[in-house]
Formats: structure tokens, C-alpha cells, sequence
């Protein structure tokens, strides 16, 4: 049988800076991002199996994302925690903010990796991650592959 490919599309809105930047973005600033989460495998040939002709069920693809991205990342601010951004991030924190610290830049090609290291491990085993198209404006994106990484 044939592989096939399936997409699900998420949207989230996330603030971020990227320290040391020579332009506009090391400012604080917020972007409206649209996710694409493309998975590949053989659709299900068990007839007696309810996700039958499935290559895996959009809301079992959804609670992976939505759990792992999206719930975390929405609304959220973004700071490298190995950057003087650590002060502000304890300070919107303390305020009752939602900041997530992490250990690389926080542009759309780092953020992209973290996410497909996310996703692939709590894919089934039939079930393989393919691409992630991660929007960051209406003409911007970073893009991940599979096949570019393997």
C-alpha cells in the first residue's frame, strides 16, 4: 500500500526578542504563527479498526501538537535563557506572565527543531514525521524536513 502524507495546520500566538540582533526583531515583539505539521504512513487496512483508511486520526495528530506547541507556546513569551533576557523574563514572570526560557535563539528555524524533537518522539511507530512549515509572517517561514536531517 501506498504511503501517503497528511497535514494538520495549528495557529498560536507567541511573543519573542532575539538577543544580540542587529535589526528591529532584538525588540520584543509578538507574531502570529501558523504551523504545519505534515505526517507520512501507510493508511490502516484493518477493516475492523474504527480508524480504518487512516494514516493517523487528525485529532490524535492534534492532542500531540496541541499539547506539546500550542498549549505552551500561545500567548506566550519566548527568551534565549542563556542571554541578559533572563532578568525580563523573571520580571514578566513575577508579574503573572507566561515566558518560556529556552537554550537557543528563539527565531523560526530554532523554534522549528524544538518543535519537530517535540513531535516525532510521541508519534506512533508506524507514523513518521515528514515536514513542519513554521509561518512567522504572512512571507516568512522556516521549513523542516525529515529527509534533510536523517
Amino acid at each position: 500500500m501506498s504511503n501517503i502524507r497528511i497535514t494538520k495546520q495549528f495557529n498560536f500566538e507567541t511573543g519573542h526578542a532575539l538577543y544580540g540582533y542587529d535589526g528591529k526583531c532584538k525588540n520584543v515583539h509578538g507574531h502570529s504563527y501558523k504551523l504545519s505539521v505534515t505526517v507520512i504512513g501507510k493508511p490502516i487496512k484493518d477493516t475492523s479498526n474504527v480508524k480504518y483508511g487512516m494514516v493517523i486520526d487528525f485529532g490524535d495528530l492534534k492532542k500531540i501538537v496541541k499539547e506539546q506547541i500550542v498549549d505552551v507556546f500561545d500567548h506566550a513569551t519566548v527568551f534565549n535563557k542563556n542571554t541578559p533576557h533572563i532578568e525580563l523574563a523573571h520580571e514578566l514572570k513575577s508579574r503573572g506572565h507566561d515566558v518560556i526560557l529556552v537554550d537557543y535563539q528563539p527565531t523560526s528555524e530554532n523554534m522549528v527543531i524544538d518543535f519537530s524533537n517535540k513531535i516525532k518522539n510521541l508519534l506512533p511507530n508506524n507514523i513518521k514525521l515528514h515536514s513542519l512549515r513554521l509561518q512567522e509572517t504572512e512571507t516568512s517561514f522556516a521549513e523542516w524536513f525529515a529527509s534533510d536531517n536523517e
